[in-house]
């Protein structure tokens, strides 16, 4: 149903943008019809082709599909919203129709330059994002606790081990104490390499690699998914906490969007926290909800994925409305909530305005807390 959704969407934005740009003078003058048409044919066809057949194939020729058709889409959609923007203003040109004509001209130009920033922004490598969180009952042994997190990694045919090499090299660099995984960690286009799961395998930390399932992580089975993972000595917490060390606990739901997907909801959040010993708490959820009932359960910290940050401006504000928890660092009753926006991208390799990024958190003892 998303692939139909997606389909029929950029299908409207083609026949859209194609039809505008047709009454720009400088493109009628320059570019006959025919060949207008047939080039967003051919690129109708590029990204149908890097939808389909590039996102579920395997090697050089898809992932080069993959690549050209989702830039497109997203070139699509930077032209797509500065032209409804004129039309809208405009009336579609029944109000002030020489400068709406003039204006259209300039929404295509303007569709390019952010294309343009969006992919080095995307290309760009991931920063490191330092935040310090202080927490309530944060043992002495634990203060200066250092978490790398990396989420929304979408390894597959895009990122592969070459670009995950580098991603290891960043995170370890960071001297962690505990690095966590925050879901979508594979795009979804069949089992795991295994030279994907050998490289993920030199992320250390002397107090382990710890991760949370995804969305993506339950397309084709959860076990396909996250078996490999297990099996390299990474740790799930799906629906459990751990005490990583007397004074601090860790504990990590599974993805909320994919339960309600299969039919599932409810709160699951209260049922992880119960029990647990006492000290501070991380919460580790790949989508950024229920950060209220988590607050209410005595959690210190939440660290969150899966919005991307909106990836392309102005997508932004529509993803915000779903996801009100969009990027950066938050205080829900109490709780801090930290929602990375991504280290990797789904879809096109463009992000508008910032570059993806890896989460560098230093827990800090509140001062006058104690271990009740």
């Amino acid at each position: 149903m998303f692939g139909i959704i997606l389909l029929s969407v950029s299908t409207m934005m083609h026949i859209y943008v194609f039809w505008r740009a047709a009454t720009v003078p400088f493109v009628h003058r320059h570019v006959p019809l025919p060949v207008l048409i047939g080039a967003g044919v051919v690129l109708w066809i590029i990204f149908y082709l890097g939808r389909v057949v590039g996102h579920h194939g395997t090697g050089v020729p898809a992932a080069a599909l993959e690549f050209l058709g989702m830039n497109w889409m997203a070139m699509l959609f930077l032209t797509f919203v500065p032209l409804l923007a004129v039309d809208l203003i405009t009336a579609f040109g029944w109000l002030m129709p020489r400068l709406a004509v003039s204006l259209r001209g300039l929404a295509l130009a303007a569709g390019m330059v952010l294309s343009a920033i969006a992919l080095f922004q995307g290309l760009r490598p991931p920063v490191v994002q330092s935040y310090e969180v202080r927490l309530s009952g944060l043992s002495d042994e634990m203060d200066g606790t250092v978490i790398v997190a990396l989420s929304d990694l979408h390894l597959g045919s895009l990122l592969g081990e070459r670009w995950l090499a580098a991603r290891v090299a960043q995170v370890n660099a960071q001297r962690p104490d505990l690095v966590v995984l925050l879901g979508d960690i594979f795009e979804g286009h069949g089992p795991p390499r295994r030279e994907l799961i050998r490289t993920m395998g030199r992320l250390s930390a002397p107090q382990g690699v710890w991760a949370v399932p995804g969305n993506h992580e339950f397309y084709g089975g959860y076990g396909t998914r996250m078996g490999p993972i297990e099996g390299a000595g990474f740790q799930m917490l799906r629906n459990r906490w751990v005490e990583v060390r007397p004074g601090l606990v860790l504990a990590g739901v599974e993805d909320f969007t994919a339960r309600r997907r299969s039919g599932q909801s409810g709160d699951i959040m209260s049922g992880t926290l119960a029990s647990r010993p006492p000290g501070a708490t991380v919460v580790l959820s790949h989508t950024p909800w229920q950060a209220e009932i988590a607050a209410q359960a005595g959690a210190g910290l939440m660290l969150s994925g899966h919005t991307h940050g909106g990836q392309i401006w102005p997508f932004s504000y529509l993803v915000r409305r779903v996801y009100p928890l969009l990027e950066g660092r938050y205080e829900v009753d109490g709780l801090t909530v930290i929602v990375t926006r991504g280290t990797g991208t789904w879809g096109p390799r463009m992000r508008l305005w910032h570059p993806g990024e890896i989460l560098r958190v230093t827990l800090k003892k509140k001062m006058g807390s104690n271990l009740d």
